[in-house]
């Protein structure tokens, strides 16, 4: 039998949103075959060894008389936990399956110490995790790669207003105002006038020291699920239906007045051509494991990259595991194929 070490939480925007994936995974881990070694990191960063109930982290409440201080052992190929409780005690494990999302998480940051440690990954590897995380350089990679991007300008904190101006009329209103590295929408602003592109570029500052402008691309947002690293899967395509704004963090998570349907109601030959578009995004940014990469998809049929991400919510009703189970593969069986991959790599 495999030990796991499943890390969960972080000190992360989205930390809410990492516990409600850890406890969902967990839920439905094959413990006959996978043994998991809990770590929450809490939100200032502390690394505690959990023990508890599983059903106990979503709720946040994990945090308590069942946990032990911990730091991952960063000798090379130790794989291993230490206890910092004063017995130098030290737990093992075979790899680890990071369920966070977001910065310190999701962006190479985690992905960075783990490798420097030998060990083995579920999922993407740093460069990978930190060039998905850029919404630019995923951008000009994914368009090397010959997938239709939005036209978009970065600026800088400090940028002089003139030059952002400019931009902005030259992309045209509406367009939206985004930070280069956040995940979940934060930071996110729709603007559809020149008075409103200051406080929209100090929302996106707030988050990161690069903003992006992008212009509004018309249509709907859709996504596939990518399962793999030497041979990929792909998943059913999604699509999100809004009956206004955008898809922003609260409709992203509480699904308020937006819809997602899986498989998306489009053309068969339009779903083909967004998963092959899914799988040249995926080697362009040389992802493994497993990513979810979301397309625009305009009434004339193009395919417009917008983001990937390679921590995607994993409860059972998010959008990459409703993908996986479309296409055949549920959910239980997807947390079983994503762990295999890696241990047998490993």
């Amino acid at each position: 039998m495999k030990t796991i070490l499943f890390l969960f939480g972080g000190v992360s925007s989205e930390y809410a949103v990492s516990l409600e994936s850890a406890q969902a995974v967990l839920t439905h881990l094959d413990q006959s075959k996978f043994r998991p070694l809990m770590v929450g990191i809490t939100k200032d960063g502390r690394w505690l060894h959990y023990t508890g109930a599983v059903d106990a982290i979503g709720a946040d409440r994990w945090q308590n008389a069942d946990c032990v201080p911990c730091t991952l052992v960063l000798h090379r190929g130790a794989r291993q936990l230490l206890l910092l409780d004063g017995t130098g005690a030290t737990r093992s494990f075979d790899a680890a399956f990071p369920v966070m999302h977001g910065k310190n998480g999701e962006d190479g940051t985690l992905q960075g110490l783990l490798e420097l440690a030998g060990v083995p990954i579920v999922g993407c590897g740093t460069l990978a995790s930190a060039l998905s995380m850029d919404k630019d350089r995923a951008h000009k990679l994914a368009a090397c790669a010959g997938v239709d991007i939005p036209r978009g300008m970065v600026f800088s904190q400090g940028a002089a207003p003139d030059d952002w101006n400019a931009a902005a009329e030259e992309l045209g209103y509406p367009l939206f105002v985004k930070p280069v590295r956040a995940g979940s929408s934060f930071g996110i602003t729709r603007v559809t006038a020149p008075s409103q592109l200051s406080a929209a570029l100090e929302e996106a500052w707030r988050h990161d020291r690069e903003a992006l402008l992008e212009e509004a691309v018309p249509g709907f947002e859709v996504g596939c699920s990518v399962l793999g690293t030497k041979t990929l899967t792909v998943g059913a395509v999604d699509q999100v239906a809004l009956s206004q704004g955008f898809f922003d963090y609260e409709e992203k998570y509480t699904l308020k007045t937006a819809s997602i349907h899986c498989p998306a109601p489009i053309l068969p030959e339009e779903a083909a051509r967004i998963q092959a578009a899914a799988k040249v995004v995926y080697r362009a940014l040389d992802l493994k494991g497993f990513a979810r990469v979301d397309f625009f998809l305009t009434p004339g049929g193009r395919v417009v990259f917008n983001e990937v991400n390679t921590i995607p919510g994993f409860t059972a009703h998010s959008r990459y595991p409703r993908m996986m189970a479309a296409a055949g593969l549920p959910f239980p069986a997807l947390i079983t194929r994503l762990i295999d991959e890696e241990v047998e790599e490993a």
